[in-house]
């Protein structure tokens, strides 16, 4: 029996404990193992051909590059590539003493688990690719590699997890571009006076070909493009 095979780029955005951001996201973009040669090439070929050999960030979002962001987003709705994105909202209330055993990092080990946990259907191994962001990455990939094995009981279907510069793959510009927009809207700075029209641009696309306003978060069985939004619970006096 053929196994499927797939590749996740994964990426954070103010996922930091005291970052001052009452919003977090971590999402990733999904591709074919067997369609992933194929599929980068042709990003990188987009970014030659308007001129940017150069990493994409939302941090560094320019208008001069619209064509670029709007040209990269049409290519991932027409091509075999899947985005899929938890939202934090509220994150100032979160209550780890009583939820995460005191602790940030164990939050962040379940947003990661419950992030990964859809694709385990049968017949399908995973590889997780991880932007590296601190020197605690090597201890953060351990300990979510051991909670999936121990979930299934040493047969994880994900087979690999490994930090990768972000610079060496196109899939997490995607993905640094997706969550970017999410948290950008939902923190409702799209809505403010002097909004960066780029941005705006970027978010209004999104919306228009994923069918959904992105800070509300999708339907769950949503396949191309699944924002799950996640409301900590309210601290209780």
């Amino acid at each position: 029996m053929n196994e499927k095979r797939y590749h996740l780029y994964c990426d954070e955005s103010r996922h930091l404990q005291n970052d001052h951001s009452p919003v977090m996201a971590i999402g990733y973009v999904k591709v074919a193992t067997d369609q992933h040669d194929r599929i980068c090439a042709e990003l990188k070929a987009i970014k030659l051909r308007h001129h940017t050999p150069v990493e994409l960030k939302w941090s560094k979002v320019s208008a001069s590059r619209l064509p670029l962001y709007t040209e990269l987003i049409a290519y991932f709705f027409a091509n075999p590539l899947w985005f899929r994105c938890i939202l934090v909202k509220y994150k100032d209330r979160l209550d780890h003493t009583q939820f995460n055993n005191g602790s940030h990092d164990n939050f962040y080990y379940k947003l990661v688990y419950y992030l990964l946990r859809p694709n385990q259907e049968r017949d399908c191994c995973y590889s997780v690719f991880l932007d590296i962001k601190d020197t605690r990455g090597r201890e953060k990939l351990r300990k979510i590699r051991e909670v999936f094995q121990h979930e299934h009981q040493g047969a994880s279907p994900f087979e690999q997890f490994q930090h990768l510069p972000s610079h060496e793959n196109p899939l997490f510009e995607l993905t640094d571009l997706f969550i970017g927009a999410i948290t950008y809207k939902a923190l409702g700075y799209a809505n403010k006076p002097g909004a960066n029209p780029t941005k705006k641009a970027i978010i209004s696309q999104l919306e228009q070909l994923s069918g959904y306003y992105l800070e509300e978060g999708t339907e769950p069985w949503e396949q191309k493009f699944n924002i799950f939004d996640h409301q900590p619970r309210r601290n209780t006096p």
